[in-house]
């Protein structure tokens, strides 16, 4: 039985190589990263400031997240030399691409706020 489950797996993750939703989720998936990007599409934001900005974030998982969208070219990353040492991010223009797709998740979103609100 584990040897068809596993020819199962490798057929899902064969048919969903070439789907272009697959590598938007790779690249943007998860709970933070729009979230972050959102953050930024505005700003040149340091660290803390983006902490503040999402309370419920983990420092670890935001650090984390960062790292993963700077890797994947969303978010620059700019180190000044200071004492202390000053890091600030800003959007790219691949994330800034995504501007419209957030801003229409974000009109999406406080419909559905507006449509909660009604049914309490």
């Amino acid at each position: 039985m584990n040897k068809i489950n596993e020819l199962e797996k490798e057929d899902i993750s064969k048919s969903s190589e070439g789907c272009p939703m697959t590598s938007v989720m790779n690249v943007i998936g998860g709970k933070w990263k729009i979230i972050i990007l959102y953050h930024l599409r505005d700003s040149i934001l340091r660290f803390g400031e983006l902490k503040k900005r999402i309370p419920n974030i983990t420092q670890k998982m935001l650090t984390q997240q960062l790292r993963e969208l700077e890797r994947d070219g969303l978010v620059k990353r700019t180190v000044y030399p200071e004492v202390p040492p000053r890091v600030e991010y800003q959007s790219t223009y691949l994330s800034d691409e995504l501007r419209p797709i957030i801003d229409m998740l974000c009109d999406w979103g406080k419909r559905q706020q507006a449509v909660s609100k009604l049914k309490n």
